[in-house]
Parts: C-alpha cells; structure tokens; sequence
C-alpha cells in the first residue's frame, strides 16, 4: 500500500523527547530552539529524516512549528489543524498557539525576556528569519547554529534520501530542457543576473525534464542547483546518483556535483546572483552578498503547455473512471455501518492502483466519517479511525500522481437519511464552486479578487471557511503548487495553462464537513457575446459526479441547475463508456438532471 495509517509519535514518547532536547540545548548553553515542519527545500512534503516536529511532538500536519523553550513548548498550527493538533501531542507539555492569533516572535516574548534562541540555518529562510527577529525583545538573540540540537537527540534518526533520478519524457513535459533553461537565461540576462539559485525541488524537476522519489507524494528528487546566464547549470546531490540515461538526457551543459561541492562554487560565483529569500534557505542566503530576490522558474512552470494541459485531461479521466468505480462501491456498502474510514481509503487507492498507471497517491487521503470530517486536514490514524454510520456524511480528499498529471478531488456523500443542515450546506457550498467555475474575468486578476464569489453564498448564511478557496497544482508534480493561488492572500495574476483547485467547504465540529472540489485549467481570453472586451475563463478538469442526494434545489438558481446538469451530462459523456457495466448504471442515476420544482 503507499498510505499508511500509524502514526510515528505519540503524546506519551513527546515528553521524554522533548526532555532529551531541553537537555541538549542546555549543554549547547543554548535558551531556545526552533524546530519548524520543514526540510532545506521548504516543501509541503518531507524525507522521513526531516520529520522533526512530528518527532518531537506528534503532530503531523503539513505546516507547523515547534519553539522549545526552557519552561514552554509551543506548537504553532494554522487553522487547518486547530482541531488535529490537540489529539496528537501531549498538552501537558505542549501548548498549541493558533498562528492567526498569534506569532511566534511575541509568544517567545511573552515567555523568555532575555537569552539565545538557536535555529538551523538549513530549514528556515531569511524572509522568516528577518520577520522573526524584529518582534523579539532586546535581550533574546536569535543564533544559527552550526548543527540541529533534535539531530543529536534523534539517534535513530533515518538516513537520508538517495532514490534514483529518472528522465521526464518530452512528449509529456512538451517542451526541451535545453529550451527551458534558453528562455529562462534570457529572462535572467534581462534582470541583469549571472545566475539564479534554484531551491525548489519542483522547479529543478520541471527545468531539466526529470523526476524523483526522496520524498512521499510528489515526484521530485532533493537537489540544489544554479542556472547562468549562458543556460548552463550546476546540478548538486546528484552525481552519486545519474546513470548513464539521465546523464546524456541533461547533456554537456548540466554539470553535476555532491553536495560537498555547494559551498564552494556559491562562494566563487561573480555578479549579480537572483535568490528567492521566500523559499531559500538561510544557509544559502549568508554565503550569497546583495541576491536579487526573485525566483525565475515558479511563473513559468505554472503557465503549462499543450502537452502538459493534455497529459492533466488524460490523467483526470482515468482518475475519474477510478473514483466512481469508488463511489459506486461506497454506495453499496457503506449502509451496512460496517465501513471504516481506512477501510474506505484503501478501497480508494486500490481502484487508482487497478488503473496500472498510478505512481503514487498525490498526498494522504482525507477520509472523514461524520463530525471526523469537520477537522479540514484530518489524516485517520489506527488510533482516529471510526465506523461510517448511517444518517452521516462522508469527506473524501485524494489524489493521484500519474505520469502525465496530477489530480486533486473532494467529494462529500451521503450516507442512508440526509441531515438537513448537512444538506442546507452542502448546498451553499456547491454554489460558491459553480460560481468560481462559470467565472469570466480580465485579465490581471488574481485569487484575492475572485476568492469572495465561492464564500458569498455561505456569507449570505453567516458561515464561511477558514482556508484558501484553492490551490495551484504540477504536471506530475506538487498537488499544491505557487505562485497562484485561489485565496484572499494571493495577488498573482491567473495566466492561462495555470491549474487550480476550486474547493469551497463548511465545516461544523463535532457534527459534519462539507467540501466540494474540482481541478480548473485557465483558458485564454476569448470574446463574450455582446461584450467589450476578451475574458479568461476555466476548464473544469475533474469529471466525478457530485452527490444529488445532497443538494436542495430549490437553493439553487436556474443557471447554477443549468450548470450542474451540463457538467454531470459531459461526465457521462466522457468516462461512461470507460466504467464497467454495473458502474455505467449507477453513474446514469448519479448524473440525472436534477428534479424540477
């Protein structure tokens, strides 16, 4: 199986480990420590040797941090794991303080007047840092240290990665890496750099057409590199591991290296050097005098070619011939009351698994069984796991990494009789993701101006959601993916080729979760019929029916009716002939024209 349910920590060993640090940090003379969910790369997911929080604490969110200090130990999470974090660690040791309300530079305040805080040089970045030390008090340094106090402690601590480095084929990545890099050093020459510092798994990954597997759920090998202004590129932590294939797929102009050669070479680099202070970490960034802070690579992997939008179309339906075969069996099986979200998820995994195409799933399933589906990224454990019960609604967020895509869906069922606040919702929720589907927008628009319209219909109700309403997602790469993205925060203008989530949600605790959600590919701007001006507008890419059994009709316009039963017609269309038989009958009913008043 590629998920697993145990976790790694529990409360009861937290205590004991965190002790050992304390001590450590004692003997290193050391006040403080900082212990983020983090690895050199700042990605979402992480090798199991840089499983540091979840190590120390328990909590194994994607997103969080630890601050030890020598009387308190808080846990920063975001809203996301409000809920979560409080059954994995240990709260007589542990604290956990809500980022929203909180940062970490006054909670240290609040709790140490005077003293050194360490942290690894590797794992934050200097925007972080920066931020960081203008809220602490005068007499509180913070200090890079030369080692991680938790690796000393650690003492079975895993090796780290050396998977193998395979080549992305061209008639899926759509373009040459030879090209790639052409376009992005001319783009570097522009901006007057001799060369720019790549950090970013996923941004080496898609420059030099290759992929990995150091890391669970995204197809990425750990690598430094830098890219000059001549289209050349030094390549580092690789050279233990390029085979002959991948070496004459990177050709003469990639030259690779160990890590023992990075210092160095940063040390001997002249002119201007382009550094993303956001992303980068600050051991880099200390070696690197007066950077230009930008990032060459991230905007022009979003913007995804013919071949890549090609390779997303064909991945979502073979994912979507995968998921109703899944929902066809929950449908029969999860009134019986015997099904458990594990159980549930496996099932999940084995229809993606029977497509002979998955490579991975393309992070852990979401599987929530009624008031388990209000925590937003609950993860069931062997511990958490609980029966799906009739009268109950059940939350569904999987993916799948194929070879020519990355698929990311959420779909909320009902399970026997529908609660009608459940169904109220669901119902609401459904109108915010049709609204974000029928957008037509100018172009310059980015998430912070369109994220509203999918909250409007649950503001109308006093309700709302306390995450983003979407994320960008790879080409067989991360199923979270910037710089776009479909939320309050982000600015960056949608481009077409950029490929979003649209997943508004509700969550009520202790009694339901609702969320609904498709993959979008932006389109070019085209002309509106009696309009002035050309208009972008989405592509949905998921084709998975959405549960009628849920929806209150008389809640919806004509035109949200109208939407659904097209996009439900074309899922039809599209993957009924590719399901069994038995399938083929239960979709007809699940994609039927909504009932008229």
């Amino acid at each position: 199986m590629y998920q697993s349910f145990e976790m790694t920590t529990s409360p009861e060993t937290g205590a004991a480990r965190l002790r050992a640090l304390r001590a450590e940090l004692s003997r290193r003379g050391i006040d403080g420590f900082l212990v983020p969910r983090a690895d050199a790369h700042q990605g979402e997911y992480v090798a199991a040797r840089d499983e540091r929080l979840s190590w120390l604490t328990g909590f194994t969110g994607s997103a969080g941090l630890c601050a030890v200090l020598p009387d308190h130990a808080g846990v920063f999470i975001d809203g996301r794991y409000t809920l979560q974090v409080r059954g994995q660690i240990d709260l007589d040791h542990f604290t956990p303080v809500a980022w929203t309300g909180q940062e970490v530079g006054p909670w240290i305040a609040q709790h140490l007047s005077e003293g050194v805080v360490g942290f690894d040089p590797w794992l934050h970045t200097p925007r972080e840092i920066a931020a960081l030390r203008e809220k602490l008090p005068p007499g509180v340094e913070l200090h890079a240290l030369d080692s991680n106090p938790l690796d000393a402690v650690w003492h079975d601590q895993p090796p780290p990665p050396d998977a193998p480095i395979v080549v992305h084929p061209l008639n899926l990545a759509g373009e040459a890496s030879v090209d790639k890099r052409a376009r992005l050093a001319e783009d570097l020459r522009g901006k007057g750099a001799e060369a720019a510092i790549l950090s970013l798994p996923d941004s080496i990954a898609w420059l030099l057409n290759i992929r990995g597997a150091d890391i669970a759920r995204t197809p990425v090998a750990l690598l430094f590199a830098i890219l000059y202004a001549d289209g050349s590129v030094d390549l580092f932590n690789a050279a233990e591991r390029a085979d002959d294939a991948l070496r004459a797929h990177l050709g003469p102009d990639v030259h690779l290296h160990g890590m023992d050669a990075f210092a160095a070479t940063l040390d001997a680099l002249q002119g201007k050097v382009a550094l993303d202070r956001s992303s980068a970490p600050v051991w880099i960034a200390d070696r690197v005098a007066d950077a230009l802070d930008f990032e060459p690579v991230r905007l022009p992997k979003a913007r995804k070619n013919a071949a890549e939008i090609e390779g997303a179309r064909n991945a979502h339906v073979r994912d979507a011939v995968a998921m109703a075969q899944f929902l066809h069996w929950l449908d029969q099986n999860a009134p019986s009351g015997n099904l458990s979200e594990i159980a549930i998820a496996r099932e999940l995994e084995s229809f993606r698994n029977a497509t002979g195409q998955l490579r991975d799933i393309s992070f852990e399933t979401i599987s929530g069984a009624g008031p388990n589906g209000a925590i937003v990224h609950y993860r069931v454990t062997e511990a958490s796991d609980r029966i799906l019960s009739p009268g109950e609604v059940m939350l569904v967020d999987s993916g799948g990494q194929y070879p020519d895509g990355t698929t990311d869906i959420t779909r909320t069922v009902s399970v026997g009789p529908v609660d009608p606040e459940a169904a109220r919702a669901f119902t609401l929720v459904l109108r915010g993701m049709i609204a974000i589907s029928r957008l037509r927008w100018p172009s310059g628009l980015g998430g912070a101006h369109i994220d509203a319209l999918a909250r409007a219909p649950l503001w109308s109700a006093g309700m709302d959601y306390a995450h983003g309403t979407g994320h960008g997602v790879g080409a067989y790469l991360g199923v979270h993916e910037g710089p776009q993205s479909l939320s309050r925060r982000s600015t960056v203008p949608f481009e077409p080729g950029n490929i979003l989530s649209n997943e508004p949600g509700y969550y009520r605790e202790g009694a339901f979760g609702i969320r609904i959600e498709n993959l979008l590919v932006v389109q070019p701007p085209s002309d509106v019929p009696g309009g002035d001006a050309p208009m972008l507008s989405f592509e949905t890419l998921t084709l998975v029916p959405i549960d009628r059994r849920l929806i209150l009709p008389h809640l919806l316009t004509s035109e949200e009716r109208d939407w659904l039963d097209r996009y439900h017609n074309r899922v039809c269309a599209q993957i009924g002939a590719l399901v069994p038989p038995a399938t083929r009958d239960w979709l007809k009913a699940a994609c039927a024209p909504l009932p008229k008043d």
